[in-house]
């Protein structure tokens, strides 16, 4: 059906390989990313059909995940958060002069991540969802609480900022009419609020107008990244480098759907336990000094969450990340709802959606080649001074678009100062992204669990599927908490040796 809907309507393909295209592009460029860009450009398909705009949006994910290591190779800047470690092996293998063979290696390994993705994308989404008919209002509110304790418990080393970030997203999931009393909540007297925050303006002003202040700070020292770029041509490894690669592309692509597939884990986790699985690997290599293996792990790491991350997303309503949160608001502008819902009453849509990333994922590499050898050097030669201003049109024409009301535009604008000190004082957008989004959530269905048990809170323990769910929201809580420890009890151990000695 999806392949159907793909090639029945020329339309479907051309969006898929403009927007590949066109991520290749804003990946390349350092302080852009996959999220911005589907944020800025989903008020603009408004009349599109859903079909072609969610096409165009699967590419621009696909293609902007890939896109980060040329930068990252060429430059030692990542384009995209999900390109950090690629540079560790990627920029020291340009320095010795096989930059091409670097692109090659980043190419390749994205396409068998990407198509991976796709593939995990096609068989458990649709069961997953079939499996979700089986909840009720307990097991809902459960699994949102169980996505909250993932994004909090994720990282030891910002549990602080982590539960910050939900706290500040559940206040702005709460603003707007009560579900309950009819009451209007933090509304400040706007009419703009009665409905809630919108959500496309807020992920504009997260993600577009935020990137603008960014460049803001770093207009005057990018002139040097004239004299830096050389022209470059992409070389692909060779057959016997391909089958070196295949244990660890397999094993990192294990990594990234599970990681992508976690709510609010995001690819800079996925990349990291990818580099440090090929470490364990092959630990003979000395990484961080131009190995071909430290280019490979990562980019395969970061393409295989792209799929992972749109199953929650597509059977739940839960988005993997940032990225994924933005698809949420492209499909809402189309009216469509995410859940068992989306395959039972739009399955062209959603079948056509998961075709598109497995194409878009196999268009890597053609297109790559072309970006690379043609394209890659003048597009790092861009000025920012131009590109934030083609960004800020974006942003305000998308804001408006996205329900013809100035409030949007000032929605965004407010959201882009706030995104700018998150972006400052280091603190996660992943987790006040996924809490706005399930706050709604967890309030209706806390209601109807309240309603339907009259009251008893034993409702949440006695019902199979809500009883595991509150087990792994323990367990994710849990196990960053017990690592503290262990290591605090490991520091006091060397201590204790130290001073014996």
């Amino acid at each position: 059906m999806g392949l159907g809907q793909i090639f029945g309507n020329p339309m479907c393909l051309v969006a898929v390989i403009a927007g590949t295209m066109i991520g290749l592009v804003v990946g390349a460029l350092p302080g852009l990313n996959s999220a911005i860009t589907i944020s800025v450009l989903t008020p603009l398909t408004f009349g599109m059909d859903p079909a072609v705009a969610l096409c165009m949006c699967a590419g621009i994910y696909e293609g902007a995940t890939a896109g980060g290591s040329v930068a990252a190779i060429l430059l030692k800047v990542p384009g995209t958060g999900a390109a950090v470690v690629t540079a560790f092996d990627g920029y020291p293998m340009y320095k010795k002069g096989q930059g091409g063979l670097a692109l090659g290696i980043a190419t390749t390994s994205s396409m068998f991540g990407g198509v991976v993705s796709a593939l995990v994308l096609c068989f458990c989404a649709p069961a997953l969802a079939q499996q979700a008919l089986r909840f009720g209002p307990p097991e809902y509110f459960m699994l949102a609480v169980m996505g909250m304790a993932s994004v909090i418990g994720m990282d030891s080393k910002k549990m602080a900022k982590n539960f910050l970030s939900m706290a500040i997203g559940l206040f702005i999931g709460i603003i707007g009419i009560s579900p309950q009393g009819g009451v209007a909540r933090y509304t400040l007297g706007s009419v703009t609020l009665l409905e809630g925050v919108s959500f496309v303006p807020m992920l504009i002003g997260l993600f577009g107008i935020s990137s603008i202040f960014e460049m803001l700070e770093t207009m005057g020292g990018v002139s040097g990244i004239k004299e830096t770029v050389e022209k470059i041509k992409l070389r692909l490894p060779d057959k016997k480098m391909h089958k070196s690669f295949l244990p660890i592309w397999m094993q990192t692509s294990i990594i990234g759907n599970i990681v992508g597939i976690i709510p609010g884990a995001g690819m800079t986790i996925a990349i990291f336990m990818a580099y440090d699985q090929a470490k364990r690997s092959y630990p003979k290599l000395k990484f961080g000094t131009g190995e071909p293996i430290g280019v490979a792990a990562p980019e395969c790491a970061n393409n295989s969450v792209t799929g992972g991350s749109m199953v929650p997303l597509l059977a739940l309503g839960i988005p993997g990340n940032p990225a994924a949160a933005v698809f949420l608001g492209a499909l809402m502008i189309h009216g469509l709802r995410t859940g068992p819902a989306l395959f039972r009453d739009n399955p062209e849509t959603v079948n056509a959606l998961i075709v598109a990333f497995l194409i878009a994922s196999i268009l890597l590499l053609p297109l790559m080649i072309i970006f690379c050898n043609y394209m890659a050097t003048y597009v790092l030669r861009l000025r920012r001074e131009v590109l934030s201003g083609l960004i800020l049109i974006l942003c305000v024409t998308g804001a408006f678009a996205s329900d013809y009301s100035v409030g949007g535009v000032a929605i965004a604008v407010v959201f882009g100062i706030l995104g700018y000190f998150f972006i400052k004082f280091k603190i996660p957008m992943a987790p006040m992204i996924l809490a706005n989004i399930l706050a709604s959530m967890m309030e209706s269905y806390w209601l109807q669990s309240m309603v339907l048990a009259n009251g008893d809170y034993s409702l949440f323990v006695t019902r199979p599927i809500s009883l595991i769910l509150l087990i792994l929201a323990i367990l994710f809580l849990a196990m960053p908490l017990w690592r503290k420890v262990k290591e605090a009890k490991q520091n006091k151990a060397a201590e204790a040796v130290s001073s014996s000695k």
